[in-house]
C-alpha cells in the first residue's frame, strides 16, 4: 500500500466510522453469534501473496463486524463503559500515524513532557492534592500491580527485587472482597500468593471495609510474626460500587506504616464533578490512586491515570537503567517508563489533550451527572415496579436490583436467564452479579452518547422479557 491508497482509504474508513456510529441503536448491542463462528472463516494459513484492500475491507464487515459486541452503543449498559470520543479517536488516528515510542524523554521529548502536563491537569480537574504526580498506565490493572510490587518493596526494605522472596518476611495485604480482582493478580505476580491478601468484612449501604476489623487483622498479623505491608481501599467496586472509607483506611495505615492504594478505576472520572467526592473523602493522605480516563472520560482504551506521592518509590521499584535507555547531557527529564512495568510506551497523552480541549470539564460533568441522574431515575422506577426489588442502591450510576414474582422459588436461575433473554433479545446488554450469595442484575448507565430515552427504555426491554419467562 502506497501513501496515494493509504489517504483514499484512510477517507473511506472515516465515512464508515461516521456511518457506523449512526446506526448503533439499529444493531444488537452484544454480538450474536455462536463460539467458533468467527474462526471457522478464516484460514488456518497466512496468505502467501498479497492481496488488495477492498477485498480486505469486504472481508473486515463480512467476518468480523458480525462477532462484535458493540461497546459504543448508547445502550450499553454491562460492565464500566469503555468510551471512546470523536477527538479521542482522531488522537489515537494521529499518535498511530506518528507511531513514536515514548519510553523516554529524549525517544519522544512532547509526550512525555504533555504526559506529565496532561496528568496535572486531571488532577486538578478531581481536585486531588498537588502532593501527586502521575504516570500514564495502559490500565488499572497495571497501575494496581505497581502499586502492590512498592508495598511489597518498601515493606522489606528494598530487598524483594534483590534478594528474591524466599527468606525475607512474609507479606500481607488487605482489601475487602469489593476490590477488583486485578488486586488478585497483583498478589500472584508480585510473589506475595493469594493465601497473604486479607479479606476484611464490609458493612453498610456502600459495603466498605470495618476499620474496627482491618485494624484487628493488622494487629494479629504482627503479634503471628507477619509483615503488614500495604492496604487497597476501593471507590467504586466492580460488583455493587462499593466505596471504602478511605480517610479512615488511611489513618490505620499511618498508624502502622502501611502503603494505601486506592483503586478508583471507574469511580475515580466521577470526581471531576465535586459533589461526588464524598466517596473517597481522604483520598489526598493515600499514597498512590488510579483511576481510568479510559472509562467514564472517553479517552479510549488504553489510558488509565495513575498517582503516587512518592515517585521515588515507585522508580525505585520499577527503574531499571542500562547504558542504552540513559539520557547523557540533560537535567530535570523524566523517562516515564521507569515508572512502568513495560518498557515500551504509547502516545496517550494526546488524547486527553484533544478530549479536554474539545469537550471542556464542564461538558465532562455535565455528561456524568446526566447519566447518574438517568440511573436513579430508572432505578425509582423499577422500585416501584410490581414483582422487582431493589438490592443495593445507586452508587453513581450502578446499582443492582432482582426480578422476584410471587411464587417463583429458584430466583438466581430465573433472574440469570433473564439476564441472558435480555442480552439476546439485543436492544440492551445488561450483566449479573451476586449480592450476599444471591443473584442479581446489575444497571449501570455511562455510554457517552446514551441518551435519558436509552436508559429509560431499559425497564421496557426488561418488563417485557420478563413476561415471557414465568
Amino acid at each position: 500500500m502506497d501513501w496515494n491508497e493509504f489517504a483514499k482509504w484512510g477517507a473511506r474508513i472515516s465515512d464508515w466510522a461516521r456511518g457506523y456510529h449512526g446506526t448503533l441503536r439499529d444493531r444488537s448491542v452484544r454480538a450474536q453469534v455462536a463460539p467458533g463462528d468467527i474462526l471457522s472463516q478464516l484460514p488456518m494459513t497466512a496468505p502467501e501473496t498479497g492481496g488488495d484492500m477492498e477485498s480486505v475491507f469486504e472481508d473486515f464487515e463480512r467476518i468480523v463486524m458480525p462477532g462484535i459486541t458493540h461497546w459504543q452503543h448508547p445502550r450499553f449498559f454491562a460492565y464500566f463503559p469503555a468510551n471512546a470520543t470523536p477527538p479521542s479517536m482522531l488522537a489515537d488516528y494521529l499518535s498511530t500515524v506518528i507511531a513514536p515510542q515514548c519510553m523516554l524523554w529524549q525517544t519522544s521529548p512532547a509526550a512525555t513532557e504533555m504526559e506529565t502536563r496532561m496528568l496535572q491537569w486531571l488532577r486538578g480537574s478531581l481536585g486531588l492534592a498537588d502532593h501527586f504526580e502521575g504516570v500514564i498506565q495502559d490500565s488499572a490493572s497495571t497501575a494496581t500491580l505497581a502499586a502492590v510490587l512498592t508495598m511489597r518493596e518498601k515493606a522489606l526494605g528494598w530487598q524483594g527485587n534483590e534478594q528474591g522472596l524466599s527468606g525475607l518476611d512474609t507479606l500481607r495485604i488487605y482489601c475487602s472482597k469489593e476490590v477488583h480482582t486485578s488486586v488478585d493478580r497483583a498478589i500472584w505476580v508480585s510473589g506475595i500468593g493469594q493465601n497473604n491478601l486479607q479479606r476484611i468484612p464490609t458493612h453498610g449501604p456502600l459495603r466498605a471495609m470495618q476499620p474496627e476489623a482491618l485494624e484487628q487483622a493488622v494487629q494479629q498479623d504482627i503479634a503471628n510474626g507477619l509483615k503488614p505491608a500495604g492496604i487497597v481501599a476501593c471507590v467504586g467496586g466492580t460488583g455493587t460500587g462499593g466505596c471504602d472509607d478511605v480517610s479512615a483506611v488511611c489513618d490505620i495505615a499511618q498508624k502502622y506504616g502501611l502503603y494505601v492504594h486506592v483503586d478508583a478505576a471507574w469511580a475515580g472520572a466521577a470526581m471531576i464533578c465535586p459533589e461526588f467526592r464524598h466517596l473517597w473523602e481522604g483520598v489526598d493522605k493515600a499514597d498512590s490512586v488510579v483511576f481510568n480516563p479510559h472509562k467514564w472520560l472517553g479517552m479510549q482504551f488504553d489510558c488509565s491515570a495513575h498517582f503516587v506521592k512518592n515517585p521515588d518509590d515507585l522508580v525505585r521499584t520499577l527503574a531499571i537503567r542500562p547504558e542504552y535507555l540513559k539520557t547523557h547531557g540533560k537535567d530535570g527529564i523524566i523517562n516515564y517508563s521507569e515508572w512502568s512495568v513495560p518498557l515500551g510506551r504509547r502516545f496517550r497523552a494526546l488524547k486527553i489533550w484533544f478530549v479536554l480541549r474539545i469537550y471542556g470539564v464542564e461538558g465532562l460533568q455535565k455528561m456524568i451527572r446526566d447519566h447518574v441522574a438517568w440511573s436513579e431515575e430508572l432505578h425509582d422506577v423499577i422500585a416501584a415496579a410490581p414483582g422487582y426489588e431493589i438490592v443495593t442502591e445507586p452508587v453513581l450510576s450502578l446499582f443492582t436490583f432482582r426480578y422476584a414474582p410471587d411464587g417463583v422459588e429458584d430466583l438466581d436461575d430465573l433472574n440469570q436467564r433473564l439476564v441472558d433473554a435480555v442480552n439476546d433479545d439485543g436492544r440492551i446488554y445488561i450483566t449479573q452479579t451476586r449480592v450476599n450469595d444471591a443473584l442479581v442484575v446489575r444497571f449501570q448507565a455511562g455510554q457517552v452518547d446514551a441518551t435519558r430515552e436509552d436508559v429509560m427504555l431499559a425497564f421496557d426491554v426488561i418488563q417485557e422479557v420478563a413476561g415471557t419467562l414465568t
